[in-house]
């Protein structure tokens, strides 16, 4: 069958990183249904010829070709992008080797680790390890903005929340509004050890 007009189409495209990945899924999932290019151009209305050459990226795919294959391969249409722009942003910390920073507490045995951070255009995601040790003192309740996630590692503390508060031993984990006033209110075993993870959103 011969391919379909398509409106706007830009099937003639040179070809490129994004069509070698399309070719190479288009392929993988074809073979993996066990269907030949020319059930498969049956189905989807383009030609033999035009599927080959998108099997082997020498052409560029129209949106409404995608919808078409991904329809006949029963995938989602992002499956078929699987592997586009597949290096991202990561940041490693060996054990460690955290950076040590300075917050309210810090001269009084409160020990903050950053073990990496994330930053994007509209987004922040800041890990900390926290250590409290026999020095340590209770100090005021922090407020910030984001949502932040604690789990704790070693000893055993009370931790509060706006009104609330939390028994909180190794395996409890506790996930807050940073704006509501927080912080450990009281250091019942020691050492205490917590992993804190703040998300921040909508960041300029």
């Amino acid at each position: 069958m011969e391919a379909i007009p398509e409106p706007g189409g830009h099937d003639e495209a040179p070809g490129g990183q994004l069509e070698d990945v399309i070719a190479l899924r288009v392929r993988e999932f074809r073979l993996a249904k066990g269907v030949s290019l020319a059930e498969l151009a049956r189905t989807t209305g383009l030609s033999k010829a035009m599927l080959s050459k998108i099997e082997h990226a020498q052409t560029s795919c129209s949106l409404s070709s995608l919808a078409r294959l991904a329809d006949a391969l029963a995938v989602p249409v992002t499956a078929l992008f699987r592997g586009v722009d597949a290096e991202r942003e990561a940041v490693f910390t060996p054990a460690g080797h955290g950076a040590q920073i300075i917050r309210r507490g810090s001269n009084v045995g409160h020990l903050y680790q950053l073990l990496g951070a994330l930053r994007g255009e509209h987004k922040r995601l800041e890990p900390l390890l926290v250590t409290l040790t026999e020095a340590s003192e209770v100090f005021p309740l922090f407020q910030h903005p984001g949502t932040e996630f604690i789990y704790v590692l070693e000893g055993a503390l009370t931790y509060g929340h706006g009104e609330a508060r939390y028994e909180m031993r190794p395996g409890d984990s506790l996930v807050f509004d940073g704006e509501g006033p927080h912080g450990p209110v009281e250091l019942t075993e020691l050492p205490i050890r917590f992993l804190t993870v703040t998300g921040y959103g909508h960041v300029v």
